[in-house]
C-alpha cells in the first residue's frame, strides 16, 4: 500500500515501520469532507483508493484548485505545519480508502528524517513538487486561455477528466460549466474538421 511513499522516501526500515503503524485505514463515502475552510488541520491523509479535492469558498462561490488521486499524501500544509487556520476544504469526489496520520506523529518522524540530509532534501522536494503544482496552475490562469487550460488537462491528468464531475472541472478551469461545454465542443469540432 505504501510501495509509492517507500520509492519516493526510501526510509530506513524502523523508520518506515514507525511511520506506518501510526496511519489510520479509513473508508469514506463521496462528498466527505475532511477539513473546513477555517477550522485547524491536525491530520494528513494518504489516498489508496477515490479522489479528493481541495476548494474554497469565494463570495459563496466554490472554488476548486486542486485534485489529489492515488498514491498521493495531502494536507493543508500550513495549517498542519503551523496551526493556523486552513484557507481550504477537503473533500471526497469519489468513495476514498484513505491513510490518516496525526500531527504530532509527523513531527516526530520528520524531526528524524531532519536529522538525514538525503531524506531532508528528499522531503523538501516533495513539498516544492506540490508548491510547483500550485505556481503552475496559477500562471496558467494569467498566460493560458480557458480552452488551453482545459487541453493541459487532459494532456497531464486524463484520470481527472474521466473520473471528476464536470462542475468540478469547470471551477478547476476558472470557468461556467457552460463554457467548458462550448470548449469541448469546439475541440471536437476542430478534430473533426482536421481528419
Amino acid at each position: 500500500m505504501f510501495e509509492h511513499l517507500k520509492n519516493k522516501f526510501p526510509f530506513p526500515k524502523a523508520i518506515r515501520a514507525e511511520f506506518v503503524k501510526d496511519f489510520e485505514r479509513m473508508e469514506v463515502p463521496a462528498k466527505t469532507v475532511l477539513l473546513k475552510e477555517g477550522e485547524v488541520s491536525h491530520h494528513a491523509y494518504y489516498i489508496e483508493k477515490g479522489i479528493a479535492r481541495a476548494w474554497y469558498n469565494n463570495d459563496g462561490k466554490d472554488v476548486t484548485f486542486q485534485f489529489f488521486m492515488e498514491n498521493t499524501m495531502f494536507s493543508s500544509l500550513e495549517s498542519f505545519r503551523k496551526g493556523l487556520p486552513s484557507m481550504v476544504s477537503f473533500e471526497t469526489i469519489e468513495p476514498c480508502i484513505l491513510w490518516k496520520i496525526d500531527k504530532p506523529t509527523v513531527d516526530k518522524i520528520l524531526a528524524e528524517v531532519y536529522e538525514d540530509p538525503q531524506l531532508r532534501n528528499q522531503f523538501m522536494d516533495s513539498v516544492f513538487e506540490r508548491t510547483f503544482d500550485y505556481m503552475k496552475h496559477f500562471f496558467s490562469f494569467i498566460k493560458d486561455s480557458p480552452q488551453q487550460r482545459y487541453l493541459s488537462l487532459t494532456k497531464e491528468k486524463p484520470e481527472i477528466i474521466k473520473r471528476v464531475p464536470q462542475h468540478y472541472i469547470a471551477s478547476y478551469l476558472g470557468i461556467t460549466t457552460v463554457h467548458l461545454s462550448r470548449i469541448k465542443s469546439k475541440i471536437l469540432k476542430e478534430n473533426k474538421e482536421s481528419n
